[in-house]
């Protein structure tokens, strides 16, 4: 024990009544705010949140603007700004950018299956209602456990990454914060629904971008502690002669030849996949979305995303590496620990150092948007999952829209407080952010091939899904538990989480679940034609009377139904029957009409997504790093002012876009409000 390096605590800089004032007060702020909304919404909006399709998919109207600035919002957890700071911290560089590419790829690739959405099963309201459709109750409840298994390791990263910042920065106690933080964001979901997550994940993004380009401009510009980019390079030149980077060229902090980023960043891709095409809040997205739209939404959101982790990680991660000999810096005159690293605490560090007590509180407060945006469609999704693919497939199969809006409100509340439950046994555990971040691969990525195939696939057989869900989690277990021991030399629940056990698993999970998913359906090929997942129906009740859209399949069914009503069967009279079959017709051609536009849209997110995965994972890391360049003064400030342009470009991108698209909207909503109080 003698022979370890001594470590200082973080001191915190503020106090605990700031911590409960923002987990608290500022999650009731939202709630407020979102109460006024959804009354505005529900008197003067054709959509209303007590209607199911509301509630649970935003009625299938929201616009690619605001869909893609939700994306952003949802897909920047705690995680994404406090685990890319970490492998700035780390890595140098390197650890930024490949954080970046870990997210924005598969958001641009899961375009193209959201597109087979809209194209083949338009009215389901979860991936397992599609599961369920196309091959039975045993895939129901094989894929229901990854969903929700998926669910609690996100809940579980968001909640200690947040907790964990909170606690570091004012001292509040930590499992009080994890109980504390979902309960705001509880109240905001049950009052307003899905669309309530959308319109707050745009209020969270204005402050998400907001305070990036507050410590981009302090660290790069205003700060005594650095104030140009020029002194941060000279800093990390310092700190990579003072701590050399084991694995990086010459030990530098300023390359992309770094043997661990790169691990870390195919890691990073692997658990990216888990993440997006396991986790019911982005298939609930690409349902909620225009049908016509839903592909641009994704692709503009995953190049929208990538610069959150490069701008946010590149300022604070890369400063707190640099400031370590400053004074100010929470654990002077020790670097972080391990622990503090793993925790995500090299952002909030870099921040005291640049901005003292308003860095802390905007860090936290950055860290508490991240934490509500990613958990309000956490909540919204485990809530729809519940509601239609257990109780509604087990045990009340002919529950109306109405039961399905009260079933998911007790559910929110009920997952609310499991939230802080689950966080509390990780924390007891000793499991942290980084042990989460590292393992979400290895216990999810058997199921990522045989989920994007069900929707996509003709071909994909019920004993394709089992052997390649099955057979990829007993291949990733063993490379996972063989991979840790012959690399670190014993098992346990520390070297479980190192990057080369994760990779190991990882790669293996998904590998051979791919090879037995599409080898075993191949040998005895489905030829599947969709029509009994484009059947899925879309759920009436009482409420919904504006829930129809043109492009959805469901309403040739609706049609004929109204007629029966009227009498106007095919047995009807001579006269009604030519008016049927015309309107039967125009159906068929507006049906065959969306579904050659959605295979166009399908094909342009295969040709996007293939160019944006060539430049950020080949053209630009790949020849830096095998030519091991270092960067010189000039190209690292070229690199930083891409970061910064593609920031605030983004941030104008997904502020702007939303209130330009709903203006007429707005304007009504407005207009018709301002009329009833002054009438």
């Amino acid at each position: 024990m003698s022979s370890e390096p001594s470590y200082s605590e973080f001191k915190p800089l503020l106090a605990q009544s700031v911590g409960y004032g923002v987990v608290v007060g500022v999650g009731f702020f939202f709630a407020a705010i979102m109460f006024i909304l959804t009354t505005l919404q529900l008197k003067f909006f054709k959509f209303s949140p007590a209607s199911s399709e509301e509630f649970t998919s935003a009625s299938r109207s929201v616009k690619p603007g605001l869909v893609c600035c939700s994306i952003v919002s949802a897909w920047t957890w705690s995680a994404t700004l406090l685990q890319s700071s970490t492998a700035a911290y780390t890595f140098g560089v390197s650890g930024p950018w490949w954080y970046g590419v870990g997210g924005t790829i598969q958001v641009a690739i899961f375009g193209m299956i959201a597109s087979k959405v809209k194209q083949n099963a338009n009215g389901a309201h979860t991936f397992l209602e599609i599961v369920k459709t196309r091959f039975g109750t045993s895939a129901h409840i094989l894929f229901t456990f990854y969903g929700f298994l998926c669910i609690l390791l996100v809940c579980g990263s968001l909640l200690l990454g947040g907790s964990a910042t909170v606690s570091a920065l004012t001292g509040m106690n930590t499992i009080a914060a994890c109980f504390l933080l979902p309960i705001g964001i509880a109240v905001y979901v049950v009052f307003g629904g899905l669309r309530a997550t959308f319109i707050c994940d745009w209020s969270h993004t204005i402050i998400l971008f907001t305070i990036i380009y507050i410590f981009v401009f302090r660290a790069y510009g205003t700060s005594p502690a650095i104030g140009s980019v020029s002194r941060l390079y000279d800093l990390l030149e310092q700190a990579s002669l003072d701590t050399p980077v084991v694995g990086n060229e010459g030990g530098s902090y300023l390359t992309m030849k770094s043997n661990q980023g790169l691990v870390f960043g195919a890691v990073s891709i692997l658990s990216g996949f888990t993440g997006v095409f396991c986790d019911q809040g982005y298939w609930q997205r690409a349902i909620a979305s225009h049908p016509e739209s839903t592909t641009k939404a994704y692709m503009l959101g995953g190049i929208s995303w990538f610069a959150v982790p490069w701008a946010f990680a590149s300022c604070l991660g890369l400063s707190a590496r640099a400031l370590l000999t400053n004074p100010n810096f929470p654990t002077y005159p020790s670097p972080l620990s391990p622990s503090q690293t793993s925790a995500g605490l090299a952002a909030p560090a870099a921040a005291a150092v640049l901005m003292g007590k308003g860095g802390a509180i905007t860090v936290l407060l950055v860290v508490f948007m991240a934490v509500t945006s990613a958990a309000s469609a956490e909540l919204i999704g485990v809530s729809s999952l519940f509601s239609y693919d257990i109780y509604r497939t087990y045990f009340r199969p002919n529950a109306t829209g109405d039961e399905i809006v009260r079933v998911s409100h007790y559910f929110i509340c009920f997952w609310a407080v499991w939230m802080g439950c689950w966080a509390t046994i990780l924390y007891a555990a000793h499991i942290d952010l980084g042990w989460l971040f590292f393992v979400q691969g290895c216990i999810l990525s058997p199921a990522v091939i045989p989920i994007g195939l069900t929707v996509s696939w003709s071909k994909l057989t019920k004993a394709g899904v089992f052997c390649g869900a099955i057979g990829g989690a007993f291949f990733g277990m063993l490379a996972w538990m063989i991979g840790c021991w012959k690399i670190y030399g014993q098992i346990n629940v520390t070297n479980l989480a190192e990057p080369y056990s994760a990779l190991c698993s990882s790669l293996a999970g998904l590998f051979f679940s791919g090879i037995l998913t599409v080898g075993v359906s191949l040998s005895n090929p489905a030829d599947y034609d969709f029509s009994g997942t484009r059947a899925i129906a879309i759920l009436e009740d009482a409420n919904e009377s504006n829930v129809w859209d043109d492009d959805t399949p469901n309403r040739a069914s609706d049609t004929e139904s109204q007629n029966k009503k009227r009498g106007t069967s095919e047995k009807g009279s001579s006269f009604k029957q030519p008016v049927s079959n015309i309107m039967e017709l125009r159906l068929e051609k507006d049906e065959e009409s969306r579904i050659r536009s959605l295979k166009i849209a399908f094909r342009k997110a295969l040709m996007y997504s293939s160019i944006l995965t060539l430049i950020v994972v080949i053209l630009v890391p790949i020849p830096m790093f095998f030519s091991h360049y270092i960067f010189s003064k000039k190209f690292y400030t070229f690199w930083t002012a891409c970061s910064i342009t593609w920031a605030l470009a983004s941030g104008t991108f997904c502020i702007v876009l939303p209130l330009w698209e709903s203006r007429v909207e707005i304007g009504t909503i407005l207009g018709s409000a301002y009329r009833s109080i002054y009438k």
